[in-house]
């Protein structure tokens, strides 16, 4: 094995693990900031251009929906020629797609720009593509850290973002606060540069750190098909699905939920902050207890949990302290599936394809997001209510729950690697 193994980057002094985390952690804050607070712009943009929410949320659904179908391409990209390229455009797209969604004034622009443009630049810069770069670059006793820490960049970049559109759209106006973050996501092309790995190598550590080992020369059919034959895998996939839809529907759909129920905007912005808070600490928890319990187990106390919490949320009576409650509950669970599912993949398949097997993995998690927010949109838009879409939610939790608790935590049977 160790014949055929050759270093995924070119041994840099400075690229220590602490730096290559500090980096990735700053990109994910970027990546995931304005994208989690576009739920902001909801109802600014609708009243100025005269549109429905569902104008809005589908234009976020299409966002939500090729980030999915652009994870997996993306991360083949960057498994076969690199990441520093796939993260530059990915921010370029991103940028460009916040900067021009200030002047689109009908649906079509809104969907090229909020939801083409952005969604394939999340495609290419999102905490994916970090945890990826974590999972190549860093030896074995960094990793389950680094896949938290990673998330919880994310999640801090929610917390920062969040309440910061309340007070630009407030203090600017919304269209020069799109310009603002458009301009801030273009940070994310100089941080890529610690991230940088060689094309179409497996990683330095593969040889001591994959059980599943790395297969030299293996294909991306090959690696699909693998995947895909495997039942661990495809249960995996399935029980992501709910992450996404609830997720994104929260994340789109709260702000004007809490209005519709007698809450200020100012509540609906500290509400997602407190979740962006509260699940920095859910995901280094997280990646701290996927190093040492079983995933399978943790992933299915999340989706129960989750499922809990909303039930129990749309039942009482909203008051900003049952609000900031829950946010803190859900904040715990929030991404803290990210390490344990990111940990799995790895687990079952090793380094060589990483990016792209948990890329679709996450496109499975976007198609939930996709529907989430399609369907909250259009839910409201019918009866006036979006309590059909808090119950799937629910419904989704429990079922999740249920998947993933058959996964095999071992990695895939490969024969003839075996033999050889």
């Amino acid at each position: 094995m160790s014949a055929v193994i050759t270093p995924d980057v070119r041994p840099l002094g400075w690229r220590t693990p602490l730096v290559i985390i500090l980096c990735g952690c700053g990109v994910a804050v970027l990546a995931f900031g304005p994208r989690s607070s576009l739920g902001f712009f909801l109802t600014p943009m609708s009243q100025a251009n005269g549109w429905g929410r569902d104008v809005f949320g589908f234009a976020l659904a299409i966002q939500n929906l090729l980030w999915g179908i652009g994870q997996p391409f993306a991360g083949a990209v960057a498994d076969r020629f690199g990441i520093v390229r796939v993260m530059s455009l990915g921010a370029i797209l991103y940028a460009a797609g916040l900067a021009l969604m200030a002047y689109s004034t009908t649906p079509a622009a809104l969907d090229i720009t909020a939801g083409v443009m952005i969604g394939f630049g999340l495609s290419g810069c999102s905490f994916n593509i970090v945890i990826s770069a974590f999972g190549k670059l860093l030896p074995p006793e960094w990793r389950s850290f680094s896949f938290g820490a990673g998330t919880a960049a994310g999640s801090f970049g929610q917390f920062l973002f969040s309440p910061l559109a309340v007070a630009l759209n407030q203090s600017f106006g919304w269209q020069t606060t799109l310009m603002m973050f458009g301009g801030a996501m273009l940070l994310v092309i100089p941080l890529s540069l610690a991230l940088a790995t060689r094309r179409n190598e497996a990683a330095p550590h593969a040889a001591t750190a994959d059980a599943a080992g790395t297969v030299p020369g293996q294909s991306l059919r090959a690696a699909f098909a693998e995947a895909l034959g495997h039942r661990s895998y495809v249960l995996l996939v399935l029980g992501f699905f709910t992450c996404g839809f609830q997720l994104a529907f929260i994340t789109t759909h709260m702000p004007a939920y809490l209005v519709d129920r007698g809450l200020s905007a100012t509540v609906g912005g500290w509400t997602l902050a407190v979740i962006g808070l509260f699940n920095i600490a859910g995901s280094f928890a997280s990646g701290w207890l996927a190093s040492r319990y079983p995933k399978r187990h943790l992933l299915a106390a999340n989706y129960f949990a989750r499922a809990i919490a909303i039930a129990v949320f749309i039942s009482v009576p909203a008051t900003p302290a049952g609000t900031l409650v829950f946010g803190a509950v859900l904040g715990l669970l929030w991404l803290s599936t990210v390490p344990p599912t990111s940990g799995l993949v790895l687990l079952m398949f090793g380094t060589r394809w990483f990016a792209t097997l948990f890329g679709f993995a996450f496109f499975s998690h976007q198609l939930g997001g996709f529907l989430g927010v399609l369907i909250g949109g259009l839910a409201f838009e019918s009866t006036g209510s979006y309590d059909l879409v808090w119950w799937l939610a629910v419904l989704f939790g429990v079922l999740s729950g249920l998947i993933n608790l058959p996964i095999v935590e071992k990695p895939v049977e490969r024969p003839a690697l075996a033999g050889a």
